[in-house]
């Protein structure tokens, strides 16, 4: 096995060793759960490098979303350059389930759009964890939905070595056994094709493609080249080809569970009649037959995932194979922000299934489908062997679970947590405006949290009436504005924002100094321990942050956030005097992710959405076309840099823009 090394040109600095220490040891003793308890800035992804390095396991990071999962894959492709640093998401740009309506008797057929690049790179750590074990992969919570068994998928591969004698038809029948087309005019991605004595294949994985050339019936040789190009990078002696497609079956398998298929297509067809539901029975058996033919012919069919559970011989009820079972059984998980990602792992069964048990009650799939579903929180946690959570303000379920909660409360910038004040409710408008008007003298922003999104509306024209600039953002704020917003507030177009809940993961807004919790005594998810602590968190970055807790009383979670933060505060000032540290508040650049520059050799383009829409005239049907053909090759081009949340908006607009022509018919 290749060894983990981290390349970095930072050693350990405040608790960090202290961290990698105790977790690394924890480790090495055996224990199964553990905390790293880190604020933010304090280095939490270097500590994380570092333990990897020390322990020398496979590795699996899960967070909860695309776009830090994406930064943290960045991060640990510069930590591990010599490694297998792979990444794991959901491959759809724009994903719509399969569901029924029961209420309004609508079915809404399931419609995606998979990113290619994306679908190439989940391939890519499939085809990593059978073939190395210094493996690290990135993901988010998809990881734990259903994949072929892994002894399946690795018995799903076509190998072949110079000198061998293969039939060349029965090779190409094997390709397409393992998904890959065949395309004698383009080679694409996933696709092969046939020129003489001559097969190429392009695996979906990869970013070259193999040549392979025969003498009648012998392999004479096997070259890697650029399918675009055409050139020639090395001859092999050797190439091995995985699946096309993570979810596949041999068709021995298939031919096996067919007639179980049949078995509980006739089962539910007559349990469905004789509830008096005609209609519902003689849609699924049209349904099912459909697939079940196109499985005989074909060896797949559209939602093959649905059948899974009797494709792998699975009974009802059975969790399925997830990424987590292709690792080996002795790996090292880290669960970044847990408080976050614990509670969405654990969400994710009850909704799935909510949604299948309509479809399959009123006869758009067989009872099996349910068994093509997420894993259970308890499924999930027997399938882990030495785990860390991470985050700065572990749940009470993280810290019950692990024997060793590491602390790392210092940055080694220096930064302190904010000041906090608490302040009666009486006569805070014009403490709140008093604040905000010294902050605007020295060129610093304002936050200020309400509990409602009237209030937020009602707050921002006050202070606007006050002749301070202000915004409101919540949830009713498209996705695009957003966006606008949070840029303007960076870049000085106002002083002020007023939202319900900005803790938004990837919201890093250096220039805010001062922080406005009304209602901070309130009891809630809002102004819980764990919501609080990390508002106040928001401010740290900032060297003259402050918070201030409007209140009329002081609250359980008011009393446990202020303690803590003064407890770091106290930490970070002595270590900060020991060092001769003096802070100084983050400096980041300001970016406006509506825009997207070009560097190509010599010259440089700019494209925007605003751009775009300025070439074409919606109200006319083929150049609404073109804009939105436009637009979503903008959005893929977004997504294949990992810039999911570039993406987002563009997929918004896109959405506006389909609905502004359908209402113009």
């Amino acid at each position: 096995m290749r060894k983990f090394k981290v390349k970095s040109p930072f050693e350990p600095a405040g608790d960090q060793g202290k961290a990698i220490e105790l977790l690394a040891g924890g480790i090495f003793h055996g224990d199964k759960f553990q905390t790293l308890k880190g604020v933010t800035g304090s280095g939490k992804t270097f500590t994380m490098a570092k333990i990897i390095e020390a322990v020398q396991k496979p590795t699996l990071i899960i967070s909860h979303n695309k776009t830090l999962s994406a930064q943290l894959y960045r991060e640990f492709k510069n930590f591990f350059p010599h490694n297998a640093v792979e990444y794991y998401v959901s491959y759809y740009d724009y994903y719509q389930p399969e569901a029924y309506v029961a209420a309004r008797d609508l079915y809404i057929e399931k419609d995606a759009s998979i990113n290619d690049g994306i679908e190439r790179m989940r391939l890519s750590a499939t085809r990593s964890l059978m073939e190395r074990e210094d493996v690290i992969i990135v993901a988010t919570v998809s990881c734990i939905y259903g994949l072929a068994t892994p002894d399946i998928y690795k018995k799903m591969t076509a190998t072949f070595s110079c000198g061998d004698t293969l039939d060349i038809d029965i090779l190409i029948r094997r390709f397409v056994e393992l998904q890959y087309e065949r395309n004698d005019a383009v080679l694409e991605r996933g696709h092969f094709r046939r020129r003489g004595d001559t097969l190429e294949i392009f695996p979906a994985y990869l970013e070259d493609a193999y040549r392979i050339d025969l003498d009648w019936e012998t392999v004479t040789r096997i070259r890697r080249f650029n399918p675009v190009s055409g050139e020639l990078f090395e001859e092999l002696d050797h190439a091995l080809i995985y699946p096309a497609k993570q979810f596949v079956m041999p068709q021995s398998l298939i031919d096996n569970a067919i007639p179980r298929i049949e078995s509980e297509l006739a089962e539910r067809f007559a349990e469905l009649k004789s509830a008096g539901k005609i209609m519902e029975s003689e849609r699924l058996k049209t349904r099912v037959e459909y697939d079940i033919e196109m499985l005989k012919e074909m060896g797949y069919c559209s939602g093959i995932e649905n059948y899974s559970s009797l494709l792998a011989g699975r009974q009802a009820g059975d969790r399925p194979d997830t990424l987590v079972d292709y690792f080996p059984k002795d790996h090292l998980t880290f669960i970044d922000e847990s408080h976050v990602s614990l509670p969405q792992i654990g969400a994710m069964f009850a909704g799935d299934r909510s949604r299948k048990q309509n479809l399959v009650d009123y006869g758009f799939r067989l009872p099996c489908a349910l068994d093509n579903r997420p894993l259970r929180i308890d499924e999930f946690y027997e399938l882990l062997s030495s785990t860390i959570f991470v985050s700065a303000t572990p749940g009470e379920t993280e810290i019950k679970q692990s024997v060793c909660v590491a602390e790392q409360l210092i940055r080694p910038t220096g930064l302190l947590d904010p000041e906090i004040d608490v302040r009666p409710s009486e006569g805070q408008m014009e403490d709140i405006y008093a604040e905000v008007r010294t902050r605007v003298k020295a060129g610093e922003r304002s936050l200020i949290l309400t509990l409602t999104k009237k209030m937020a509306e009602d707050l921002t024209d006050y202070l606007s009436g006050l002749g301070l600039k202000v915004r409101y953002i919540h949830s009713e704020v498209e996705t695009i504005e957003r966006v606008e917003i949070l840029t303007g507030l960076r870049q000085g177009e106002f002083d002020v924002l007023v939202g319900i809940n900005l803790l938004r993961e990837g919201i890093d807004l250096p220039e805010v100094s001062f922080i406005a919790i009304l209602d901070a005594d309130k009891i809630g998810f809002l102004r819980s321990v764990t919501s609080l602590v990390q508002i106040i968190g928001r401010a740290a970055r900032n060297a003259a942050g402050k918070v201030i807790m409007y209140a009329d009383r002081m609250s359980d979670a008011m009393k446990s956030a202020i303690d803590e933060t003064n407890r770091r505060r106290e930490i970070q000032i002595a270590f900060n005097k020991e060092h001769g540290i003096t802070p100084m508040t983050v400096k980041k650049a300001i970016e406006n992710i509506l825009e997207r520059h070009i560097t190509e050799e010599k010259e440089a383009a700019e494209t925007s959405i605003d751009v775009i829409k300025r070439s074409y005239n919606i109200l006319i049907p083929a150049q609404r076309k073109k804009l939105i053909a436009a637009l979503n090759a903008e959005m893929i081009e977004y997504a294949k840099n990992l810039e999911f949340e570039k993406a987002a908006v563009i997929r918004d607009e896109i959405q506006k823009i389909k609905e502004a022509g359908f209402s113009a018919k």
